[in-house]
């Protein structure tokens, strides 16, 4: 079989559980990239359009790649709040450790 060279395998399915903390840290980066760093970035690749010849404008070149790769996140993160459950409740078992419990760690010695 062979393989192309810019290609990549789909990556897994990623947990759809998120606790309140999580959540609030990626809709703050999704609000962060939507309304400032991409306007700022757009701001500048349009700055550097203007200067002429593109081909050879690193500005122009860097700004475009950041718009990217913006973008590519901006996509992830928009799909990735679309599909999460948040884990908000204390489990009713509280005897195990799983995603969503609450325990305190001890430091006891063994001796």
């Amino acid at each position: 079989m062979r393989l192309m060279g810019r290609y990549k395998p789909p990556t897994p399915p990623s947990s759809k559980y998120i606790t309140p903390e999580g959540a609030i840290v990626l809709e703050k980066e999704l609000e962060h990239l939507w309304r400032h760093k991409r306007p700022a970035v757009t701001r500048a690749v349009a700055e550097a359009a203007a200067q002429g010849d593109r081909s050879e404008n690193a500005d122009y070149i860097y700004g475009k790649r950041q718009l990217g790769e913006i973008d590519r996140r901006i996509r992830y993160l928009r799909k990735r709040l679309d599909g999460i459950q948040i884990v908000d409740t204390v489990p009713r078992d509280r005897k195990k450790v799983f995603f969503g419990a609450q325990f305190k760690l001890c430091d006891t010695k063994i001796r």
